[in-house]
């Protein structure tokens, strides 16, 4: 009987293994939970989940055959050497463990990051790394994600209890008898071996091995990416990076790209972004100020559907005011929104635009303003040097940045500073001094109140609702909007500035409708100005966070030369618009959406009917319209900012 019995460093392996799933498997099932308001939306529940708790265990395997497979391999040797146990067998104890504990802490921070993101964990992460005390003080004062920790260290303990127990198992048949004779022990050896390497590939076809889009089976976006193991995402999207053809977006031939925008914009090849835009009407010398609201997606207002009463000074504002309706934020973090409204180029992927080693000037607002007299200044709640934004944004013609550092020290309540309401009354006096120059003022807000860890001031008479502190939040971003815009209004300069709202980016909200939610992207943009802009104004054409800064040129008729890919949306030409979600590309019209998965399939769909089916192969011609329109822009973008032609 001894031929049909496994040697004992197979059997331990194997129990470390079943641990291991089932250790995955809670965590998915913990993911599940949290995403419960985005179940009920899908029906017939069984099959899909099920399937996605199957395709898990693929992905898992795949997972646990990389952690295994180097032990697996030095014990086989080691058996085969006819030695007992050394040393070897408790250095790969101590490295099963040690890799385990990592895959686990990958899957803990997977679960807050999916339900901000709807994205399983990638390489974008590794934005945090240069930031890590921020980002970690963050996470500390968010009582939601101390469960998480918890979770995280409850399961490590678990899996190193049994593993130890079983390596004791292991050792003590071990020291007992030797029992296999090395031909057996070759034969059971190479048996699981190969079937570890048949795990890491995960698919039995010889063309190509288990990959992020084998995971898409659904028309529903949680189970496709709930059978997904973020530790293979998180590394197959740095792999990705590191190949030489990913450094740069590769979409398109550049040659080509850059004939497509020459052709829509009327331009050069050379230089297909470069337009001299004169103006009919003399420009108006008005100040502007530009607020980026946190996080603001269109789906928190009253406006576009949402009946919590959140954001009535925003609402009010859209109805007295200019509203761009499909507008759409370039990217999915504050980088990118800050980046793509002052500076009207779009998010490239994942990259990090203004946190790069070599720093070009941007035209834009601060730049084209500030040849046209303004002063050029730009408010924060925290400190200016996360994300590199007060250097790049010194770099490119801000003249001054207020930032956590300015503001009395008793005013920072957190890691993302004071309020935004502190901020706003802070900036008042300093906007008083800028307008007592005689000179008209360019003023940026980036607001943060509304990004965890909320911290919600105590307001002496205000109350921000008696539900979920995600609502109460917003209703306070919305007040301390309210506070600063009435603080403007007894001011002289008042009627003489231009007033923007646009959000930095949307998030995640409500229910889940594609991959990525349209709710992660599709932002508020709104302009008021007295007795300047006609009130009431709606605007539907398809328009992104580049195309703000020659949207409000526009509105003071200022003669320029436009040197990024955004369009005066009242003007605009094109019916289509394009933003990124980190490794996706979307690309929408008035009635279609286009998505690129960089690991994954692409998709197309009816969105204004709110139709989830992919109709792709349906309308070929529709998708390749749009998919050529976002590559052409991305990568002419991308040929700009490699050659340092941004001014």
């Amino acid at each position: 009987m001894r031929y049909f019995k496994f040697p004992a460093h197979i059997h331990y392996l194997f129990r470390v293994y079943l641990w291991g799933i089932l250790c995955f498997t809670l965590f998915r099932i913990v993911l599940l939970v949290t995403q419960w308001e985005n179940i009920v939306h899908v029906p017939q529940k069984l099959y899909p989940f099920s399937y996605a708790f199957l395709m898990g265990w693929r992905f898992d395997s795949s997972i646990s055959g990389y952690l295994l497979v180097l032990p697996l391999l030095f014990f086989s040797i080691w058996r085969l050497a006819h030695k007992k146990p050394n040393w070897l067998a408790s250095f790969g104890y101590y490295f099963i463990n040690t890799t385990y504990i990592l895959a686990f802490f990958i899957c803990a921070i997977d679960i807050p990051y999916f339900d901000i993101f709807a994205s399983r964990l990638n390489i974008a992460i590794l934005n945090w790394v240069s930031h890590l005390g921020f980002g970690l003080g963050m996470v500390a004062k968010d009582p939601s994600n101390w469960a998480y920790t918890l979770f995280f260290f409850s399961i490590s303990y678990l899996f190193c209890r049994k593993s130890k127990s079983e390596f004791i198992r292991w050792i003590k048949t071990e020291k007992q008898i030797l029992t296999h004779r090395p031909q057996t022990v070759s034969i059971y050896s190479l048996l699981f071996i190969g079937l570890t390497i048949l795990a890491i590939r995960g698919r039995i076809s010889e063309k190509s091995p288990i990959r992020i889009g084998t995971a898409y089976f659904s028309e529903y976006t949680l189970p496709n990416q709930l059978g997904l193991n973020p530790v293979f995402t998180f590394l197959k999207s740095y792999l990705e990076s590191q190949k030489p053809e990913n450094k740069h977006l590769t979409l398109l031939e550049i040659n080509k790209a850059k004939e497509y925008v020459a052709l829509l914009f009327g331009t050069n090849p050379n230089d297909p972004a470069k337009r001299s835009l004169n103006q009919q009407l003399p420009a108006v010398k008005m100040n502007v100020v530009l607020i980026l609201m946190e996080s603001m997606t269109a789906a928190k207002m009253e406006r576009y559907g949402n009946k919590n009463h959140l954001t009535p000074f925003l609402d009010s504002l859209a109805l007295g005011g200019l509203s761009f309706d499909n507008t759409h934020s370039c990217g999915i973090h504050t980088f990118n929104g800050i980046y793509s409204t002052l500076f009207g180029q779009p998010a490239l992927l994942g990259q990090h635009p203004m946190n790069k080693s070599v720093m070009h000037q941007h035209t834009g607002f601060s730049h084209v303003l500030s040849e046209n007299g303004y002063q050029t200044i730009y408010f924060t709640t925290h400190d200016d040097q996360f994300d590199n934004v007060g250097g790049f944004l010194t770099n490119s013609y801000f003249q001054k940045i207020i930032s956590q550092s300015d503001y009395p020290s008793e005013l920072v309540q957190s890691t993302l500073g004071v309020p935004d309401h502190e901020m706003f009354r802070f900036s008042i006096p300093i906007l008083d001094q800028l307008y007592s120059k005689k000179k008209p003022f360019f003023a940026t807000f980036m607001t943060a109140s509304d990004h965890m860890p909320y911290v919600l001031p105590k307001i002496d008479g205000k109350s921000f609702g008696n539900d979920d502190m995600q609502n109460k939040i917003v209703r306070y971003a919305d007040w301390s909007l309210k506070d600063f815009f009435e603080n403007c209004q007894s001011k002289p300069w008042f009627s003489n500035t231009l007033f923007v709202f646009v959000a930095d980016h949307g998030v995640r909200f409500g229910k889940s409708d594609y991959d990525p939610p349209l709710s992660l992207n599709h932002i508020p943009f709104i302009v008021y100005g007295k007795n300047v802009i006609p009130s009431g104004q709606q605007i539907n054409n398809p328009a992104n966070q580049t195309d703000v800064f020659p949207t409000i040129m526009g509105l003071l008729h200022m003669q320029y030369t436009n040197h990024t890919l955004g369009s005066n949306v009242l003007m605009k030409k094109s019916s289509m618009t394009y933003f990124c979600a980190d490794d996706k590309i979307c690309s929408l019209n008035d009635s279609l959406l286009y998505i690129y998965r960089v690991n994954g399939p692409e998709s197309l769909h009816f969105y204004s009917k709110k139709n989830l089916e992919n109709v792709f192969d349906k309308y070929p011609r529709e998708a390749l319209a749009l998919k050529e329109y976002a590559f052409a822009m991305l990568q002419t973008s991308q040929w700009m900012v490699k050659e340092g032609i941004t001014k």
